[in-house]
């Protein structure tokens, strides 16, 4: 006996629709979270390979081999400073009391000389004359060492005198004043300055490399915010017969420029940047940077000899920029390799200026490294 079919009224059909369908949705869901988990498995694994290959790139130094090589180059020391007066004179008190008279004002000229101010010399003035008194006694009486022992004080007693005046060192100008006629002062109280600023000079420090540049009387060429667009000329007037050692451990000495005749626009204590220009061309020795090593203050290259080995050689150099340095001192001539201990792209990059600076490998005399024209400070 078959069993009869009995067909799903409406709703139960649409029920069981609804269940298929959320079934089918559930098994999608769970394709699609395993599809993510699985891609964010393969991105992590793919980065860390990646991390580690970098990683050990970067680790591994590759040594390569370049030549100490020589090029010509236009020297210029760049150099900064402030401007000073030719000369300045602090005017002092010199002895107490009060001011009697002050004759300059701020601005004004002076000569050589010409007196500033006074100081009460009442009490100095007593005393000289009470000295002097006592002089012609002694020479009545004809005791002549009583009379030289007056003559001595007299002597210190004038002096006292002339503490009460204060005159001009130079001719100048009156840069300061802070004393007027009323004033009570000490003795070694400063109220005046004087400045001669006939010409200006400055102080700049040069390093015991471009030291072997500079002479007296060459030329600066100087740059001023007070004087936009122009230039000033100033003369190498005064190099030390000592320098002095920084605290960076470099060798240099305080040479002084002077301006003849400076613009008005110019006054002491304004600040400059500029180069001295050296003559002609100079031929410098040069090693790639990557080549250098430095440790413990201590500079080095690693020198690959004839037969192949390898020796550290200690060396002084002066970096010019662009990956290039020059050769200062040390135990190595144009033409001895040097091993590179940079990674693949320094090298490339050092190599590419070795091309571009010309005198190495290949090259005949050419331009330096661009941004340099020959040693800076």
């Amino acid at each position: 006996m078959n069993n009869p079919i009995i067909s799903p009224d409406g709703d139960t059909q649409d029920l069981l629709n609804r269940r298929k369908k959320a079934k089918a949705k559930a098994r999608r869901r769970k394709i699609i979270v395993l599809v993510v988990i699985l891609a964010i498995a393969a991105a992590a694994v793919f980065f860390f390979l990646r991390r580690k290959a970098t990683t050990s790139k970067s680790a591994t130094p590759q040594a390569t081999e370049a030549q100490v090589y020589t090029s010509t180059y236009d020297v210029s020391i760049d150099v900064d400073g402030y401007l000073e007066a030719n000369d300045t004179q602090s005017v002092y008190v010199r002895t107490d009391g009060t001011v009697t008279g002050v004759y300059v004002k701020v601005g004004q000229e002076v000569k050589k000389g010409d007196l500033l101010f006074s100081v009460d010399d009442t009490s100095q003035q007593y005393t000289l004359a009470s000295i002097q008194s006592d002089i012609d006694e002694a020479k009545l009486s004809g005791n002549q060492r009583k009379l030289s022992l007056l003559n001595l004080q007299h002597e210190a007693a004038e002096k006292t005198v002339e503490y009460t005046k204060a005159y001009a060192n130079f001719d100048g100008v009156v840069a300061s004043v802070d004393i007027d006629t009323g004033d009570w002062f000490e003795a070694g109280t400063s109220v005046m300055t004087i400045i001669d600023r006939s010409k200006l000079k400055a102080t700049v420090q040069i390093d015991e490399i471009d030291m072997q540049y500079v002479k007296l009387g060459m030329e600066a060429k100087l740059t001023f915010d007070a004087l936009p667009g122009k230039t000033i000329t100033a003369t190498v007037s005064y190099i030390p017969m000592v320098g002095t050692y920084t605290d960076e451990g470099i060798g240099v000495k305080d040479v002084e420029l002077t301006i003849d005749n400076p613009p008005d626009e110019l006054s002491p204590g304004y600040t400059f940047d500029g180069t001295i220009s050296v003559d002609g061309s100079v031929q410098l020795v040069l090693i790639p940077q990557a080549a250098i090593s430095s440790t413990r203050g201590v500079t080095t290259v690693r020198k690959k000899q004839s037969d192949g080995t390898v020796s550290t050689v200690q060396v002084s150099v002066k970096y010019l920029g662009e990956g290039v340095s020059q050769l200062v001192s040390g135990d190595l001539a144009v033409g001895d390799t040097v091993l590179l201990t940079s990674s693949t792209t320094e090298t490339k990059t050092t190599t590419s200026l070795m091309g571009m600076s010309g005198g190495g490998p290949g090259g005949g005399g050419g331009a330096p490294p661009s941004g340099g024209g020959g040693p800076g400070r």
